[in-house]
């Protein structure tokens, strides 16, 4: 039987279809590709410290955002060297006796000494400033407390010390 120019168009059309769909994957990955770059080159801009709901950082208007350094966290009754307890305190009394003082620098100074052996080469910067290192802690910490931290960073090389700080907008800032 002789088919009709119609039928035939009709059966070519329903072939066609019925083979499926094929996905066409280049424009997917030219968007992926320029998805993943912009995410690569905005990733730096955000800095963000741990965020402990135990501390209530001092406001200031500092303009620089923190660097990924070492980071030791003062909370009231412990003292966190990249999220491992290293000194804890018994007692609720903010000063130490000497002993007790004592046995605070050496857990620091321990610590501290065990995080630069992880990393002995250091950069040009390193060599002339000292390793990099962050204090969080609160506004109620004793200066006591950040003196001797301090003094304990110095002696085990990290002199080049930062005070985690909340950012206030200045007043440009909020006007605008």
């Amino acid at each position: 039987m002789k088919q009709s120019s119609r039928t035939k168009r009709l059966a070519k059309h329903h072939k066609r279809f019925k083979a499926g769909g094929k996905l066409n994957l280049v424009a997917l990955m030219d968007i992926f590709t320029i998805l993943v770059f912009f995410l690569i080159v905005n990733q730096s801009e955000v800095r963000v410290l741990q965020n402990i709901e135990k501390i209530k950082l001092p406001v200031s208007i500092a303009e620089e955002l923190p660097v990924e350094n070492l980071v030791i966290t003062v909370l009231p009754d412990t003292v966190l060297i990249q999220e491992r307890a290293v000194w804890q305190n018994s007692d609720d009394k903010p000063n130490f006796s000497e002993q007790e003082n004592a046995q605070f620098i050496t857990a620091i100074t321990t610590e501290l000494t065990y995080q630069a052996s992880k990393r002995v080469e250091l950069t040009e910067s390193e060599k002339e400033k000292g390793r990099a290192v962050t204090i969080i802690g609160g506004s109620e910490t004793p200066y006591l407390v950040l003196k001797q931290i301090m003094a304990a960073c110095a002696e085990t090389g990290y002199r080049n010390m930062s005070l985690a700080v909340e950012r206030q907008a200045s007043k440009t800032q909020s006007e605008g």
